[in-house]
């Protein structure tokens, strides 16, 4: 499985929001320059993100973004699906029914527990990690390079 540059740019938007937002919303431009992503890119993104109701957008000359809920509220999972989809390693794993993939083999499949496995470590990860995790990481990180 590879997450697409969408759903790891989406990650850092969302994170930057829950870092920057505090002092009230953030522009979409200062997140492009400080993650160095493309504003066009960004503004696809964005409007994933406001059409799920994760972020509010705010109008007029102090205008920009916030998250609607708090950090702690958003897990990284959340995010990746909503922006990569299901993150099943195959298709006869699939999270959703409807969606899975049909295999004649799978009542004798022994590679299934294999996929089945991988599926569930990597939901594992991504459903217990929140923003919140990730703006204490990324403090952490600063004042390693501060004491450096």
């Amino acid at each position: 499985m590879k997450i697409s540059t969408k759903g790891r740019y989406a990650l850092r938007l969302m994170l930057d929001l829950a870092t920057y937002s505090v002092d009230g919303p953030v522009c979409l431009k200062d997140v492009a320059r400080r993650q160095e992503i493309s504003d066009k890119y960004l503004e696809q993104i964005i409007a994933v993100l406001n059409k799920a109701g994760y972020v509010k957008s705010v109008r007029g000359a102090q205008g920009g973004y916030l998250l609607k809920k708090k950090p702690e509220e958003y897990t990284v999972g959340m995010i990746l699906r909503l922006t990569e989809g299901d993150l099943a390693p195959v298709g006869c794993v699939g999270e959703e029914k409807e969606e899975r993939e049909e295999c004649a083999r799978r009542t004798e499949c022994v590679t299934i527990r294999v996929w089945q496995q991988i599926k569930d470590a990597v939901n594992g990860v991504v459903d217990h990690i929140t923003l919140a995790d990730l703006l204490k990481w990324q403090e952490e990180i600063k004042e390693e390079h501060a004491n450096e």
